[in-house]
């Protein structure tokens, strides 16, 4: 890399390309995004408007020939490893949308090629840097609600009819359903949050009759710390529930709005613009204190800002700089662990032990 600027190729123009990974990209100093990889004749038509100073690539072969520094895979799950295989052989960093391989064992082998190619693989596990999870950390981490002991996370949605396309596929290494891909969010937030994980108990279930895929998820994870964490990612979920409650030995917080960063960039909001990203009036959490004589207090909470833009600029300074990148793939090899567990548990109806348990490195 001998200019200042780090050459991009996106590999993929999906939503998570146009949606997620373009404006971030361009938003971020020291990025150039050169190059855009996609077969379809809509969405390369979609690209050239949205980026007209990148080249647009029928295929991966032909990007990977054209000089660029990182890769960002975007792409049809299935196709995760095998993208992210050939990006690192061919020279180039990496970052990887979630879910980065169908199993632990396969993300620790593709851990260990980058390793072998001295190249860096980030994984895109972007909401650790949402509005709803940010709060959640804040209050834990301030005393408030006293010493943590559940964390309940949700995901749902209703959606009678499901998706065709790939996120149908029943074959696991295709990687559809909602175990690994919501679940890679939530699995992700709770190990953040409440530390590692010595047990795993699930359901993962087809309720819709013309889905193969898992469309209704149930995790219970206990944490080595004695806490637990429930987590639901449904597409057959037809009331809102809380998306976030905190459970403390001195009150709790509940928080009923999503993150809307999402939202925001399909609307065209520039991530680089001063102030993002404030949730709109009303999403407020609840704050609840009980004293001593158990006499309750209630107040609101802002949302934190959500932060989605910080990744990208992460990503440089690691490539740059050898700074620690903005999500470490030992991270997300632990999540898989969980998840991976998680599948034993929901198919064998046990609870599947963590030997040593699945946790992140400290910070």
């Amino acid at each position: 890399m001998s200019s200042d600027q780090i050459s991009v190729v996106l590999v993929g123009y999906g939503l998570g390309g146009r949606v997620f990974h373009g404006p971030l990209i361009t938003a971020a100093p020291g990025l150039s995004l050169d190059g855009i990889v996609t077969s379809r004749p809509d969405r390369s038509v979609q690209a050239s408007q949205a980026h007209p100073d990148a080249s647009v690539y029928a295929s991966i072969d032909e990007a990977l020939a054209a000089g660029h520094d990182l890769a960002v895979i975007s792409t049809a799950n299935v196709t995760h490893v095998p993208y992210a295989e050939q990006s690192l052989r061919a020279g180039l960093h990496v970052v990887l949308d979630k879910p980065i391989a169908p199993t632990a064992d396969a993300a620790t082998s593709l851990a260990a090629l980058a390793a072998e190619q001295e190249r860096l693989l980030i994984p895109f596990q972007n909401r650790r840097w949402d509005s709803d999870f940010q709060t959640a950390q804040d209050v834990a981490a301030s005393g408030r609600i006293g010493l943590v002991h559940r964390f309940e996370s949700r995901i749902e949605r209703m959606r009678v009819v499901p998706k065709a396309g790939w996120r149908g596929s029943p074959d696991p290494a295709d990687m559809g359903g909602m175990l690994y891909d919501l679940g890679a969010h939530v699995v992700d937030q709770a190990l953040t949050l409440l530390g590692p994980v010595v047990s795993v108990s699930a359901t993962v279930r087809s309720v819709r009759p013309m889905d193969p895929t898992d469309d209704d998820v149930v995790l219970l994870l206990t944490h080595d710390s004695g806490a637990v964490s429930l987590l639901i990612v449904s597409q057959i979920g037809a009331f809102a529930q809380p998306r976030m409650t905190l459970l403390g030995t001195r009150g709790g917080l509940r928080i009923d709005a999503s993150d809307s960063q999402e939202q925001a960039l399909a609307g065209g909001a520039d991530p680089s613009s001063d102030g993002w990203w404030v949730e709109p009036p009303g999403s407020e959490a609840l704050l609840r204190t009980v004293d001593d004589d158990n006499r309750a207090t209630d107040g609101l909470v802002p949302l934190a800002p959500g932060r989605w833009p910080d990744f990208y600029p992460g990503v440089v300074a690691a490539v740059r700089d050898g700074a620690a990148p903005p999500v470490s793939i030992d991270d997300v090899i632990e999540n898989l662990r969980v998840l991976d567990a998680a599948r034993v548990a929901g198919t064998t109806g046990t609870t599947v032990t963590l030997d040593p348990p699945a946790g992140h490195a400290p910070d």
